[in-house]
């Protein structure tokens, strides 16, 4: 039985071969904005109305990669809305006195269906920090395959938003390869090219004034995408993103050793997508674990609310004690002896998420995505706005210098589990939400 606060449920369709699909509505007063800007609901349109229409909200969605990876091998963390109208639909459709369309199940729009970069940077208080920081500072995606497109559609999503040009022309946008070669790239792969649209886009919703570095791992094993990890720091990254995960193992510590542990390197890691439970690299010690909330309008003080990402037992933000990793110096919770995932969270939840184009396998377009692959990029731009990590630090205990600078989430759950606050949200720390989300810059700083 389902007990997460979150005021909705959406379903999933695995490329995996599940066929199982979960819907219902999704009760949120007020929920969703304009594309640009937040919208006030005009003086004909009741909140009662909104309120009744984004009630009529439902999505289902996809895994954009394979969500069983063999062992050794990652899976991506995006989840592609497929088919039914988001609360960011329904609510303009309201505002215009129309019946929002649903989406085909290609899910592809001509215009967005999701949050875009002034809804994100307005619920995390960067609004001011996106306009005035970032120059200078690169930040690097690390995916698996290539994403033919990958220049092409993040300049397509920065023109409709008004962001800055990122080109390879004007020195702003890089493609390499695990090797640093721009020019032999690995085989194309339409599921990660998915996974590298929505944390170019995210990157930039954030921090539009960063440089961007996309390094590409020739496969999906933990070895190589751990290679592209250690490329994109040679290559002077000071923030790496990193939105896949599998099963943790005894190797663990040998692949921390080798691929993670860079001081003064920020290294974001997602949570996961299939609720309660560990995955790494997100157990890494040296690494920020990004859990997954759900990220809804308000009328509190804020203009936003959060609670813990779940759609299911199976399906939501990760969290959990790891098995194998060290406990860092800077992790005090005593539920836990070793690793314990997550540190800080952000927007992931399908049902109330971000907009991003894409157009490699798939018909071109707007699509809605979610999945810890969002928050990871988010939390990756936070720390880029935030400035440059000290050279010998390690920028995952930042937040745990700040916590009152976070914005905390107390409510939901991901799953059940014997030792409370690693699967349920409270006040102060929790496995789902870590000690919150960015509520501006300061947390993510010395």
């Amino acid at each position: 039985m389902r007990t997460s606060r979150s005021p909705h449920m959406s379903g999933r369709w695995r490329r995996a071969g599940s066929t199982a699909v979960a819907t219902s509505a999704l009760v949120l007063a007020g929920l969703g904005t304009a594309v640009h800007a937040t919208a006030a609901t005009p003086d004909h349109v009741s909140a009662k109305a909104v309120a009744t229409a984004v009630a009529n909200a439902h999505v289902q969605y996809e895994s954009a990669c394979d969500a069983t990876p063999k062992k050794g091998y990652a899976a991506c963390n995006a989840l592609r809305v497929t088919s039914g109208t988001t609360a960011f639909m329904e609510k303009q459709a309201a505002l215009k006195g129309l019946t929002a369309k649903t989406l085909k199940p290609n899910a592809s729009s001509a215009s967005p269906t999701g949050y875009g970069p002034s809804d994100l940077q307005d619920a995390y208080g960067l609004t001011d920090a996106a306009a005035a920081n970032g120059s200078g500072e690169t930040i690097a995606i690390v995916d698996a395959y290539d994403d033919p497109n990958a220049a092409a559609d993040l300049a397509t999503y920065r023109s409709y938003y008004g962001l800055p040009a990122c080109t390879t022309a004007n020195g702003c946008f890089k493609k390499v390869s695990q090797t640093g070669s721009t020019t032999s790239l690995p085989t194309a792969d339409s599921g990660w090219a998915g996974e590298i649209s929505l944390d170019l886009d995210m990157v930039s919703a954030i921090a539009p004034n960063a440089k961007i570095l996309l390094v590409e791992a020739k496969s999906a094993t933990m070895a190589n995408l751990g290679k592209a990890v250690n490329e994109a720091v040679t290559l002077g990254a000071k923030f790496v993103s990193n939105s896949y995960g599998g099963s943790e193992s005894s190797s663990d510590a040998s692949y921390d050793s080798s691929y993670f542990n860079h001081p003064g390197v920020a290294i974001t890691v997602s949570a996961g997508d299939e609720g309660y439970g560990a995955e790494y690299p997100a157990a890494s010690k040296y690494v920020t674990s990004v859990g997954g909330t759900a990220l809804s309008t308000s009328s509190n003080s804020r203009g936003w609310t959060e609670s813990v990402w779940k759609t299911s037992s199976t399906e939501g933000t990760g969290s959990g004690c790891s098995s194998y990793d060290a406990k860092p110096s800077w992790q005090t919770d005593t539920g836990c002896t070793k690793r314990m995932i997550s540190d800080v969270s952000g927007v992931a939840d399908p049902a109330t998420g971000v907009s991003v184009y894409d157009s490699y396998g798939v018909t071109a377009g707007w699509y809605t995505f979610g999945g810890t692959s969002a928050s990871s990029p988010i939390i990756a731009a936070v720390y880029a706005l935030a400035g440059t990590p000290g050279s010998s630090d390690y920028p995952a205990q930042y937040p745990y210098k700040h916590t009152s600078s976070l914005n905390d989430v107390t409510s939901g759950n991901n799953g059940s589990c014997s030792t409370s606050y690693f699967c349920t949200a409270t006040s102060g720390y929790d496995g789902p939400t870590g000690w919150g989300t960015p509520k501006g810059v300061s947390a993510f700083t010395s």
